[in-house]
């Protein structure tokens, strides 16, 4: 049994959760509830593994091994029940990179990129950044009878209206921030065939798909279908389930060999396919019947924070809504009720709750009204937070 409620003080580890909150929000007196890392204490048998390369008095260029991504395609074989061969694997240096990377292979100028906002703010900086044509199209709020969020679904109606002769590429989020859907298989399929019909790659982030709560099972975009296969490159990473953001170690998987080969060669020459020491050291660790354990306790106890959010803000603060996540730590709340313009809604959580949450206007003009909550902390953590909420309101 593994203790996530001990609090571990991370001010001064120069950590960016913590250590950035004044440049960040202007103030530095708040509890970091933002940025996409959790507060627990990185798996011991990581922690291990590396304190072991460092006994070794060299730190050289390292060998990946011959059986890496062997390692790798088991894990994604055993946790999302998807065999690929292990030459469909490549080390990229973070999925935000691999992203950036696979639109300078694949697009030229004047090219479009469509994004699903709200989304992961990435996805619209790194392809305008990058000189392209970015286009939304929005996902469709499902909301209760109270007129709460409840989830979002694809309009893909609204996605084929928007394709043109320039649009090349769509970025998704599978599982999807800061909505936490986990998109059905049927709703993939659709999207497969679509973009395979209009001549479209997807990009697939599937960063939180080892973080899918309540027993579900993740579905990667590139195992709905054919079509699918032949369409996309997926990026998955160890980093969000054991908390080794800080150690990069993400890979790319692209079963189209024409794909492949193109986002391969690029890889190779922007020299971004060559992991550092410590992200194969942490990704074995990580990847074994211990790693597989140990995210069976941390995902029940995310769960367990999620339910807590879920109940205290109904029977505490009924203007606000949990937006109940299928998957990951983030947690999406629906403050519309509370009638703030966006810039107060900020300054409520920000100068008068003392918290610092994700301006959900940072995911696309369809987050205002929202702020994005990380769950992924001792509850105690959590029980503070709230009640500084509710005396703030």
């Amino acid at each position: 049994m593994y203790d996530f409620d001990e609090v571990i003080p991370r001010r001064g580890s120069r950590c960016i959760k913590y250590d950035t909150l004044a440049k960040t929000f202007g103030r530095g007196d708040l509890n970091p509830l933002w940025v996409a890392d959790m507060d627990f204490r990185t798996p011991d048998f990581i922690l291990e593994a590396l304190r072991r390369r460092l006994d070794h008095p060299v730190l050289g260029y390292p060998d990946t091994g011959d059986d890496y991504f062997e390692v790798v395609s088991a894990w994604v074989e055993r946790l999302h029940g998807w065999k690929v061969p292990a030459d469909r694997f490549r080390f990229v240096p973070g999925v935000v990179r691999g992203l950036g990377a696979a639109c300078r292979c694949f697009l030229q100028p004047g090219d479009k990129v469509i994004i699903q906002q709200p989304v992961y703010h990435p996805f619209r900086i790194v392809p305008e950044l990058s000189g392209f044509e970015v286009v939304d199209n929005p996902l469709r709020p499902v909301c209760d009878a109270e007129g709460f969020l409840e989830t979002y679904e694809m309009d893909l109606e609204d996605l084929e209206r928007k394709i043109d002769t320039r649009t090349r590429m769509l970025v998704l989020c599978n599982p999807h921030n800061p909505g936490g859907v986990a998109f059905p298989a049927e709703t993939l399929r659709r999207l497969a065939d679509l973009c395979v019909r209009r001549g479209i790659i997807v990009l697939s982030d599937e960063i939180h798909g080892e973080m899918l709560l309540g027993g579900r099972r993740h579905t990667p975009f590139a195992s709905v279908s054919e079509n699918a296969a032949q369409c996309s490159i997926t990026f998955m990473a160890p980093t969000k389930t054991f908390n080794i953001a800080g150690v990069v170690s993400s890979y790319a998987i692209v079963l189209n060999p024409d794909l492949s080969d193109r986002f391969f060669r690029c890889l190779e020459s922007l020299e971004m396919d060559y992991p550092p020491l410590f992200s194969t050291v942490a990704t074995r660790a990580a990847y074994t019947d211990r790693g597989f354990a140990w995210r069976a306790e941390m995902l029940d106890y995310v769960q367990g924070n999620v339910d807590f959010v879920d109940g205290w803000l109904r029977a505490n603060l009924p203007q606000i809504r949990a937006v109940r996540p299928q998957a990951s730590f983030l947690v999406w709340l629906d403050c519309r009720r509370l009638g703030l313009s966006q810039p107060a809604l900020a300054d409520l959580f920000v100068n008068k709750a003392r918290l610092a949450l994700n301006d959900g206007s940072m995911f696309g003009p369809e987050g205002a009204g929202f702020m994005r909550l990380n769950v992924g902390c001792p509850r105690s953590n959590l029980q503070a937070a709230l009640a500084s909420l509710a005396a703030a309101l």
